[in-house]
Parts: C-alpha cells; sequence; structure tokens
C-alpha cells in the first residue's frame, strides 16, 4: 500500500508540472493551451480570515477523523456565487460537484437567500407544536410536484433521517421487517440507513437488522447487461429463498449517486414494484440526488421508469443547501405514524420552510429542469465524442446534470483506473475545476453541479478533460 501511494503521489508531481507548461512540442506537433475557465461577471470580497494550514490544523484537533477533505493540499472554500466558488486567494473554480449534489439553484442564489432572510428577522423556531403558514405553505407545494396519492408530507433535517422515516413507515404499515436494497446503493450513514447501504467503504461492523442485498441492474457492469428482467428474477428469487415469502419494503436510487452515478437498467423499477408489493411490501423511491428536475427529462428519478412509489424520499437539492429533508407518502401510510407521537424537532421548522419554497419557485421561475435537460444532453455528447478519443474512458452515463464518467485500464476487462482518476482530480483542480469522485473503487468522475450551470461550463470541462487525458 505504501509503495503503491509513493507511485501515485510521484505520477502527480510529474503531471502536475507538466500541466503548468502552456506548451509542448509533441512529435513536431504541440498541445493546445490549457483551457480557460468562461468569463463571470463577479467579483469575491476581499478575505481576511483564517488560511487553510490553520483550518486544516484545527480540524484535525476538533473535529471527528473519521471526516475526510479531497486533494492533497485541500482547498478552503471561502465563497460561492452561482455556479462558482471561491478560495482564501480569490481564486475562481467551477462547482462540478454542487456541495455533494445539494445546491440546486446556485449558491448564494438572491432570492432564496431574500426568503431566509425575511423569515429570519420575524421567528426562526417554534416547532409543530404551534401553527405556523410556512411549513404548511411548503408541504402544499412540494405535494402538488407529487403525481397520484402521494400527498402527505414529513420534514425532516437529511436524506439519511428520510430514509430512516420511509423505513419506519414500511415495516409499520406492512406489518413485516425485511427490507430490500441494491448493491452498491447509497441510502445514509445513520446506524439504520447503514444497513440499506450497500457499499463497504461506508459500513461499519454493526448489526443491519433485517436487511437484504439484491444484484445492481447496472447496465455497463452488471451480470445481466441491461436485462432488466432478469435482474428482476433474481429480486424474486430472493424473496423466495432468502426470506418468509413477505418483506417490508424495497428501496432504490433511480441512478445511484455515491455508487458512480449508475443508472437503473430501463424498465426495472417496474418489473420490481409489482414483485415486491404482491410479496407485501411497499417501494420507496431514493431522490435525494435524483429529484426537482435535476435528471432533465423528468422532475422526479423515478418518473424515468414509468413508476409510481408508494413513498418518496428527498434532500440535498430540495434546500439549495439548507438541512432539509422530506417524505412524501399517501395518506393511508403516513396514517400508521398516528399509533404513537412521530415528531422532529428542527423538520420544517420557518427558516427551512421559507427557503425551501423559494428553492421551488426559482426552479420553476428559471424552468431549471428543461435547462437540465438542455445542457445536460450538451454535455453528455461532448463527453462520449470524447471517450472515442481517450480509451481510458469506460462508459459515459447519466441523464441531465447527474452524469458519470467511468474510467478503465483496459476497456475489455473495465480495470478500474484507480491512480490516473487520483492525477486528473489533482489536475482538473488546478485548472479550476472541482468534480465529484465515486463508485466502489473511486474511479468515477461524478458531475453534478449546481443547475444554473452552462453550456460553456459543459464545454471547460470536456476540454479541461481532453488536456488532462492528453498528457497521461
Amino acid at each position: 500500500m505504501a509503495t503503491r501511494r509513493a507511485l501515485i503521489n510521484t505520477v502527480l508531481k510529474r503531471s502536475q508540472s507538466d500541466l503548468r507548461l502552456h506548451c509542448r512540442s509533441i512529435g513536431g506537433g504541440s498541445v493546445a493551451a490549457p483551457p480557460v475557465l468562461p468569463a463571470f461577471d463577479y467579483q469575491p470580497k476581499p478575505y481576511t480570515g483564517p488560511l487553510a494550514d490553520e483550518v486544516l490544523q484545527k480540524r484535525k484537533k476538533f473535529l471527528g477523523p473519521s471526516l475526510f477533505y479531497f486533494y492533497q493540499k485541500p482547498v478552503n472554500i471561502v465563497e460561492g456565487k452561482m455556479q462558482y466558488l471561491f478560495d482564501e486567494n480569490g481564486k475562481r473554480y467551477l462547482d462540478a460537484f454542487a456541495g455533494i449534489v445539494t445546491v440546486s439553484c446556485g449558491h448564494c442564489h438572491p432570492e432564496i437567500l431574500n426568503a431566509i432572510f425575511e423569515q429570519s428577522k420575524l421567528l426562526q423556531h417554534a416547532t409543530t407544536i404551534y401553527l405556523h403558514h410556512a411549513i404548511a405553505d411548503f408541504a402544499e407545494a412540494l405535494a402538488s410536484k407529487m403525481p397520484g396519492n402521494l400527498k402527505v408530507v414529513y420534514f425532516v433535517n437529511s436524506g439519511s433521517e428520510a430514509n430512516e422515516l420511509a423505513m419506519l413507515m414500511a415495516r409499520l404499515y406492512s406489518g413485516n421487517l425485511g427490507m430490500i436494497s441494491l448493491r452498491n446503493a447509497y441510502h445514509g450513514g445513520s446506524s439504520g440507513t447503514i444497513g440499506l447501504t450497500a457499499l463497504n467503504t461506508w459500513k461499519y461492523s454493526i448489526p443491519e437488522g433485517e436487511i437484504h442485498h439484491v444484484i445492481n441492474p447496472d447496465p455497463y457492469r452488471g451480470a445481466f447487461g441491461s436485462d432488466a428482467s432478469a435482474y428482476a428474477r433474481d429480486l424474486k428469487d430472493h424473496i423466495d429463498y432468502g426470506t418468509s415469502g413477505k418483506v417490508a419494503g424495497f428501496i432504490a436510487e433511480t441512478i445511484q449517486g455515491v455508487g458512480g452515478a449508475v443508472e437503473l437498467a430501463p424498465g426495472y423499477l417496474k418489473l420490481v414494484y409489482n414483485i415486491v408489493r404482491n410479496a407485501g411490501g411497499v417501494c420507496i423511491a431514493d431522490e435525494v440526488q435524483t429529484g426537482f428536475g435535476r435528471t432533465g427529462g423528468h422532475y422526479w428519478g423515478f418518473e424515468t421508469q414509468g413508476v409510481i412509489p408508494d413513498i418518496v424520499t428527498m434532500a440535498k437539492g430540495i434546500g439549495n443547501g439548507l438541512p432539509l429533508g422530506a417524505v412524501v407518502t399517501t395518506p393511508e401510510i403516513a396514517n400508521v405514524l398516528a399509533q404513537k407521537t412521530q415528531f422532529n424537532t428542527f423538520g420544517g421548522n420557518p427558516v427551512c420552510s421559507a427557503g425551501g419554497l423559494a428553492v421551488l419557485r426559482v426552479l420553476d421561475k428559471e424552468k431549471r429542469q428543461q435547462h437540465c435537460a438542455d445542457v445536460g444532453s450538451h454535455l453528455i455528447e461532448r463527453l462520449r465524442a470524447l471517450q472515442q478519443k481517450h480509451d481510458i474512458i469506460g462508459d459515459v452515463r447519466g441523464r441531465g446534470l447527474m452524469v458519470g464518467v467511468e474510467l478503465v485500464t483496459d476497456r475489455k476487462e473495465k480495470t478500474p483506473a484507480k491512480a490516473e482518476t487520483l492525477v486528473l482530480f489533482e489536475n482538473l483542480r488546478e485548472l479550476g475545476i472541482l468534480i465529484g469522485k465515486g463508485g466502489l473503487h473511486g474511479n468515477v468522475f461524478r458531475i453534478k453541479p449546481p443547475m444554473c450551470f452552462t453550456k460553456d461550463d459543459a464545454d471547460f470541462i470536456v476540454d479541461a478533460l481532453d488536456y488532462s487525458m492528453s498528457k497521461l
């Protein structure tokens, strides 16, 4: 391991040194100068706070050791505006990861900030033991975005909380315990949702309860390619042979986020929802990353599969950075929680509700779903053209502005290009791009920017990838 790390560091240093050169002759030709960030009419405020080294030392001393940071030399981000971030020196970066797919409308969007500020002046917190219009207005607006009879909203503070609550609802409503999720899934880091998560890098050795993980319907790496019916048969077999024949529920992301932007095989959810419901379970759609128009063609990711879930969970983009999540379900399923007192102190507080409602309005006003479709199709088209040029790109996948680029050293064997991904990751940062990284082997670039991301931004990312890959 130490030898491998030393090798990676050596390659990184050599590549980063090369990157600083604007031009180099190769066989009589030349490599073009590095691409330049698109113009942006904004000047960050002068920063006079603690610098990166001091902040890092405080983190190491006072924060938990499980926290990790990107890059060999971590970036001290001090300001954000729409799809851009600024470090302590005023350097601008294109945010291609949106705070881990959380900033939907853009950093410090003025209309959302105004809603938060105005509500904060009047009332920050009171809880639902009193009436306040903000939570009711927000719930009404959110319910209007849902299909079918998904009309009852519970507000929480995060995606993990939302999935915990959804699992509780499924077990109470069905009267069964067993939950089914997919391999390669991520549904949270709480003690309960760790069980639903199926990536060893995020799991501790603790009891997981009645959780079953079935084969992931991954068109690129999956055992059955894009054959949805074969994956559905595996789930049916698992229920028949691995459970009592009855289950509480099934949960899935339509496009797996942490797992590397893996879109489920077409038609899979329709087949599986039928099987799960016949086994007494409910169907849960985890829309924490795919919701609110990010996929472009639809407002919700599950709509790409032509299904209506029984429960939908959401967070991240719902608040544009506010600690906000929600569970939306049918009146019938929601009623099971009335057996006892179900309460969330901060869920749907006036400030978060005002901000969340502003997010919904901005997304509609600025037509961000259609924007994601237009810019996303342009980005994916350019990335697939780049794939023809560079063998290291094994797969380009996703929808709208939820895109994955998987890097391999051998296209036939699909060997994860772990070291090369790290080199490119650092090089992109030097060029001014902060991108995501995922998949079990960390070899998938996750391009999931704020939804105000433009075609010029997309071109810059592809040009930067081309430039950096040409130097490997």
